[in-house]
């Protein structure tokens, strides 16, 4: 029966669309490339922890991997009490920001939207990144600093900064108690 909602195919469909191998995507899920790639191919059927556990990383409901319908519109509540924490690296020990997921049961999203908290780090502790898209963070409280095309900015309280985020990119939390902010992603313009 649950191999008729093709949960494999859509679990790779989800990783290549956001361009993730299966070692970083077992990074951030604490599962094994090769544990990804049974249940990719079908060798494996997903626990319900584990595709859930799955679902939060790609930012999706669980109803994605069971649900046919298609063409709802689209109205999807998430309570605080529901969103999981993350490391941005779950192999680091010291992460440059932890986020929360602010619509993962939504199906079908244009956007990625997450709180983030970025602790007090220093230049040398944050690894930059890219990714295809757009970016925008919103800045709640404290300051964060964000390194783009190696210039540094200081975005306080307040201040929002929208940018190309295919150009390399990282973030840290300045001053004691960091920064939290909110962050939004867009995938790039076809």
């Amino acid at each position: 029966m649950l191999l008729s909602y093709g949960l494999g195919a859509k679990l790779r469909q989800l990783r290549l669309r956001k361009k993730i191998g299966l070692v970083d995507l077992g990074k951030h899920t604490g599962l094994s490339a090769s544990m990804l790639s049974q249940l990719e191919t079908g060798k494996m059927v997903p626990t319900l922890p584990t595709l859930t556990r799955i679902a939060m990383v790609f930012d999706v409901g669980l109803e994605y991997f069971f649900d046919f319908r298609s063409q709802e519109k689209l109205f999807s509540v998430v309570r605080s009490n529901e969103r999981l924490k993350f490391p941005e690296d779950s192999s680091s020990a010291v992460p440059s920001y932890y986020f929360e997921c602010l619509a993962f049961a939504t199906r079908g999203k244009d956007l990625g939207a997450y709180w983030a908290e970025f602790p007090s780090r220093s230049l040398e502790e944050v690894v930059e990144h890219k990714h295809d898209g757009s970016e925008f963070i919103y800045i709640l409280e404290g300051s964060i600093g964000i390194r783009y095309f190696d210039r540094d900015y200081v975005l306080k309280t307040g201040d929002s900064v929208y940018f190309d985020a295919s150009e390399a990119h990282s973030y840290r939390g300045l001053g004691e108690s960091g920064g939290k902010a909110i962050v939004i992603t867009m995938p790039p313009r076809i």
